[in-house]
């Protein structure tokens, strides 16, 4: 996650997260001075945060860093896109609005309550006004029902508007020098190792050239110590250990930074892909911190990259129901028992573009937490592709033929990340477009569809 979040974004600043899934994106938006666009693209480019910033007309930037990564010769790459120009489905349109219309009532009832009240106040005088006062003075049950319909009014008011959800702050979780692990140093690792031939350590190293990754990426001890690991070597407690490691690590940075107390915290998400222990990551976190009883925990895994955001979204739903509370999300990934020891080259990705980290953010619904809180959370979009069968098996952890478990990469996956990112785009734009961006859309797609043009 970057620090480049401050008061002084532009704007619109566009965050996105780049891992792997099922074909399924999350969309986030915050508003505090500008708006902050959280889109979750489902390509194998990176495991970490990338932020973009961006003039408030761009809707999204894609850099493809990776177009090398699947199982082709040297110099032969044929990656196919989407036409992202092409017509939109029209049901995504649809599933946008349907978002919009449930908070039409109060958009529409606000302005006419407000017009009615200043022509009233324009065609009464203060005479009028006082009259009205003495009738009501001397008229009890005129009064009692005019104060009724008010206390009402606002209850109503009140219990039906949602409560409004703050990113207070974030920590992420950087570990010790001792970790720090270059490229080469990788490499030399792999080849020690003993488990890789020339031909995909040719491959390793390509992949490491153009993933993006630096030197100042990390990795679990397990992974780079000396003598060099072995198939069969990780184990439970040493995953344990890189978990532990990582999330204590955020959560004490986190709860520093705020001043709030672990036993402050009544809600709390956990997302972790590969690693699902018993008992879960998020009863470590209670243990370890002592929080209390009726804390609601939740432990999300096998959900790819696409659970940070989703934790986010069951965070915001939990905030409507439990008032005057926070709540703690912690997203991580374990590398230690999901290292690929064979030869598959698109089982070797994950190798190659996944290093140690994790973060943990701070929501809250409480009031006092509006003035130092860095954004508001405005909405959430989900969209999954599960039920193609393409976008199923895009992204499948199995074992290659000598029986080594591994992630393998299809080669359709920057196909399917990107029609799913257009289905996104295409339910939130109405809900963050302003108006004379949509009645623009609507005039091109009558004039496609109804009139035929060619536009």
């Amino acid at each position: 996650m970057s620090r480049y979040f401050d008061d002084q974004t532009p704007s619109q600043i566009q965050l996105v997260l780049r891992g792997s899934c099922l074909g399924c994106y999350e969309s986030v938006t915050c508003r505090r001075e500008g708006q902050l666009n959280l889109v979750m693209a489902d390509t194998p480019d990176t495991s970490s945060y990338e932020l973009i910033r961006t003039p408030a007309t761009t809707m999204a930037k894609d850099q493809s860093v990776l177009l090398n990564l699947m199982s082709k010769p040297a110099g032969s790459i044929a990656v196919i896109l989407p036409d992202v120009l092409s017509s939109v489905n029209l049901k995504y349109v649809k599933l946008g609005y349907h978002y919009l219309i449930s908070h039409a009532m109060v958009l529409m009832v606000i302005p006419i309550l407000i017009i009615t009240l200043a022509e009233s106040w324009f065609r009464i005088g203060w005479d009028d006004i006082l009259q009205l006062w003495e009738n009501l003075h001397f008229n009890l049950v005129s009064a009692l029902a005019c104060s009724g319909m008010t206390v009402f009014g606002v209850t109503l008011f009140v219990m039906m508007r949602a409560q409004p959800v703050y990113l207070v702050d974030f920590a992420c979780y950087k570990p010790e020098e001792a970790r720090k692990c270059s490229n080469e140093k990788f490499l030399q690792a792999s080849v020690l190792t003993g488990g890789f031939n020339d031909e995909t350590m040719a491959f390793q190293r390509k992949i490491c050239a153009r993933s993006g990754l630096g030197d100042n990426a990390y990795l679990p001890e397990s992974i780079i110590n000396d003598p060099p690991v072995r198939k069969g070597q990780p184990n439970m407690r040493q995953a344990r250990d890189e978990a532990e490691l990582v999330m204590f690590g955020a959560l004490d940075e986190l709860f520093e930074k705020t001043g709030i107390k672990p036993k402050d915290v009544g809600i709390l998400v956990v997302n972790c892909s590969l690693f699902n222990p018993t008992p879960s990551l998020s009863s470590m976190i209670i243990n370890h911190y002592k929080m209390r009883g009726n804390i609601k925990s939740v432990s999300l895994g096998s959900m790819g990259c696409s659970a940070g955001l989703i934790s986010i979204d069951i965070a915001r739903d939990l905030l409507q129901v439990q008032r005057n509370t926070y709540a703690v999300v912690v997203s991580t990934e374990n590398i230690t028992l999901n290292w690929y020891f064979g030869n598959d080259r698109s089982m070797l990705l994950s190798n190659c573009i996944f290093r140690m980290g994790g973060a943990a953010i701070l929501l809250s619904n409480r009031d006092r937490e509006r003035w130092r809180s860095k954004y508001e959370l405005v909405h959430t979009v989900r969209n999954h592709k599960g039920a193609d069968d393409k976008c199923y098996s895009c992204i499948y952890q199995q074992e290659d033929e000598h029986r080594n478990v591994g992630v393998s990469l299809s080669k359709d996956l920057m196909s399917v990340a990107g029609d799913a990112f257009k289905t996104n785009i295409t339910t939130l734009g109405p809900l963050i477009l302003p108006v004379s961006e949509q009645l623009l859309f609507f005039a091109n797609l009558i004039a496609r569809k109804v009139f035929k043009f060619k536009m």
